[in-house]
């Protein structure tokens, strides 16, 4: 995928990195903006969203998580990717920040190679999406914009999805009511494992479910398969009425 053109917000107080990684991510064709703390992410973002947002936990004014949930909360960014730094080895951090709805986690020191494998894993799955996506998909009382990535209650209620949530939804709406393992799941999520895998799925699926009102002791719209994975247990069909 030609790199040309994406655009990465970086957000971190340490100079020396907001350097390092301006210097190493420009010269791999990306346009890189940096800012040291929320005020100036914020106003950043006001001014001129990016493709990919790089997001320290530990700032001077307000952590990444809420500046990754403020993020998810506006309809115009909330498909945007995150990737979350953290100098903390706490895997709780790692848990809100997923929860939160970042895509990736990265924990410093870092590699510089190993984060540009990552925006790029994220950017091709956002890139696939909008490729492949054609119609409208509707199952149980909802419909998914494949395009847009817009989710619909039969209500009216829009929900907003991050990126990995329309990742996950789409797998399981590309294979309705047939049991996908962790594995399958988590390869279609997350790039790379940043804790144990049932974790993560365990994770997104929750974050999921959430969003699909299917919360509860027996949820019954995704299925848990004791020993093998998840189910869709809804039909999938196309919806071609206009959405919004």
């Amino acid at each position: 995928m030609n790199q040309a053109g994406r655009s990465i917000l970086l957000v971190d107080d340490d100079q020396d990195i907001r350097e390092l990684l301006d210097a190493y991510l420009s010269r791999s064709g990306f346009q890189v903006r940096t800012v040291a703390d929320g005020a100036q992410f914020r106003e950043a973002m006001a001014r001129d969203p990016a493709d990919l947002v790089i997001l320290d936990v530990m700032l001077p004014d307000e952590d990444g998580f809420s500046l990754c949930r403020w993020v998810r909360g506006h309809q115009r960014l909330a498909q945007m990717p995150i990737i979350m730094l953290t100098a903390s080895s706490d895997e709780t951090d790692r848990v809100i920040g997923l929860e939160l709805g970042a895509d990736d986690y990265l924990g410093k020191p870092f590699s510089p190679r190993e984060l540009l494998a990552r925006i790029k894993a994220l950017l091709r799955r956002v890139n696939f999406g909008q490729e492949r996506a054609s119609d409208v998909l509707a199952f149980d009382e909802w419909r998914l914009d494949m395009i847009s990535h817009r989710l619909f209650h039969q209500d009216g209620e829009e929900v907003l999805l991050s990126g990995a949530d329309f990742a996950l939804l789409k797998l399981f709406l590309d294979h309705p009511q047939q049991i996908l393992d962790r594995d399958t799941i988590a390869n279609a999520t997350r790039g790379r494992e940043v804790m144990p895998l049932e974790r993560i799925v365990d994770m997104a699926v929750s974050r999921l479910r959430q969003r699909l009102r299917d919360t509860g002791k027996c949820p019954r719209l995704i299925r848990t398969v004791r020993g093998s994975g998840y189910l869709l247990a809804a039909q999938v069909a196309p919806h071609h009425d206009a959405l919004g």
